[in-house]
């Protein structure tokens, strides 16, 4: 049975019905497949995949703050202060307080910790790429493209509709059933 059959079902009239695609589910398997071998790459260094992210993330940035990794990690304030403690401990991440305000703590990567990851991003790659081996460039642009348009509808969905008054506006969020 193909994908296209499995998808699809008979209605009383003859004619195929389309069945929704299970999303969470789809979801749910390329994070575990991603999530598992990029786990599989950072164990052996004593990271977790988070830690890693963190890294990467200093890494684009060259220099960032807490709160900044904060936006872009899945992880609340105090577990990313944890492992931004802990990373500093390894010697991967170092710490700087800007003299103009002594609140803000800029992150950098040592040198220890640009080698590190740099080498772990092109493991990472590597695996990637063991998983999309059989998928074509068109398929993988087509892939992001949907990605990237599903992650706009969420976050449109708690964006104030049109019309509404600034700050009082309804959301487009569904109520729960």
């Amino acid at each position: 049975m193909t994908d296209e059959q499995r998808h699809s079902q008979s209605s009383p009239g003859g004619q195929l019905e389309r069945q929704p695609v299970e999303l969470g589910a789809c979801v749910a398997g390329l994070v575990n497949a991603v999530d598992k071998g990029m786990a599989d790459e950072v164990a052996p260094y004593d990271l977790s995949t988070l830690e890693f992210s963190l890294l990467r993330f200093c890494m684009e940035q060259v220099e960032c703050t807490a709160t900044q990794m904060g936006e872009v990690l899945p992880s609340d304030a105090p577990r990313i202060s944890r492992m931004v403690s802990r990373l500093v401990d390894m010697g991967l991440l170092s710490r700087r307080r800007l003299r103009s305000d002594r609140r803000v703590i800029k992150l950098r990567l040592t040198e220890q910790g640009s080698e590190l990851t740099s080498q772990l991003v092109q493991r990472v790659r590597a695996y990637e790429a063991m998983l999309t081996e059989s998928i074509s460039e068109k398929e993988l642009r087509a892939f992001a493209s949907i990605a990237s348009k599903i992650v706009a509808n969420h976050a449109s969905l708690n964006q104030p509709r049109s019309g509404d008054r600034a700050g009082g506006g309804r959301s487009r969020r569904r109520p729960p059933p």
